[in-house]
């Protein structure tokens, strides 16, 4: 059983990949890592989260960034979105998209390639859950 599942929306996400699982890591917080896009393996997507037995989830996305919402849809545990820069917008628009949650849809927004502060919330509300 992981504390945390990791998710990102692709292998070009690693260097936040690396951010978020060193500093669970450091915590001694268990994780588990997987990739997986909301867009092109969204079957998989919802058998993963539906099977889960983590307690928080941590979605690393950029561009339209439709990870952690789909996740957040899917869960009743606490999904923490980071957004990833890229070429476009340097992330503006991955953080806006994480950010504008519909109502009954939350996701903790961190700052764009924010993996350490993604971690790092993770293990305070573990920290609540104990």
């Amino acid at each position: 059983m992981a504390d945390v599942a990791v998710i990102a929306g692709s292998a070009s996400d690693q260097a936040i990949i690396d951010k978020v699982t060193g500093t669970l890591a450091q915590y001694k917080i268990s994780y588990d890592m997987q990739i997986i896009s909301a867009h092109r393996d969204a079957d998989k997507l919802d058998s993963y989260v539906k099977a889960s037995d983590a307690k928080i989830f941590i979605c690393i996305a950029g561009m339209s960034a439709a990870l952690p919402g789909v996740v957040a849809a899917r869960t009743e545990k606490p999904v923490i979105g980071v957004p990833v820069s890229g070429k476009i917008a340097g992330g503006l628009d991955a953080l806006l998209s994480i950010a504008q949650m519909p109502k009954g849809v939350p996701v903790a927004c961190m700052a764009v390639d924010g993996g350490e502060n993604a971690a790092h919330m993770a293990h305070r509300i573990l920290a609540l859950m104990q």
